[in-house]
């Protein structure tokens, strides 16, 4: 039995089922893929929408989110051969919450930026 006082307890233990969950979400190139898939895109496409990312570490996000369930990977019969990403009704589900993240993140970035800005001449006259 635990004898740990609530307050003294971890909030997120080490084994709790929503960190890797939650690893997932608050990934910047996760969140922009997923906004990218408004609609199902080949993989080029949605690298093209993406600057900066390389093609390893969208690789790498797609199958994360893949095998979280929150998109599908769907290969094409053309010639080349080609892959179609769409999302999920799981990943469907998440993008109300992901709008409103993304509205905050538009709303508040000037405050941000001036937050950065005041933090970075405070601690540089030390």
């Amino acid at each position: 039995m635990d004898t740990t006082p609530a307050a003294e307890a971890p909030r997120f233990s080490a084994d709790c089922p929503s960190r890797p969950i939650l690893d997932q979400v608050a990934d910047k190139w996760s969140m922009m893929a997923m906004q990218v898939l408004e609609e199902p895109t080949r993989f080029n496409e949605i690298k093209r929408q993406l600057d900066g990312v390389t093609q390893r570490v969208l690789t790498q996000t797609l199958r994360r989110l893949e095998r979280n369930g929150l998109i599908r990977r769907r290969v094409l019969a053309t010639s080349p051969v080609g892959v179609e990403y769409s999302l999920t009704p799981l990943g469907e589900s998440f993008r109300g919450p992901f709008i409103c993240l993304h509205k905050w993140t538009i709303e508040h970035s000037g405050e941000v930026v001036a937050a950065q800005q005041e933090y970075d001449e405070r601690t540089s006259a030390r």
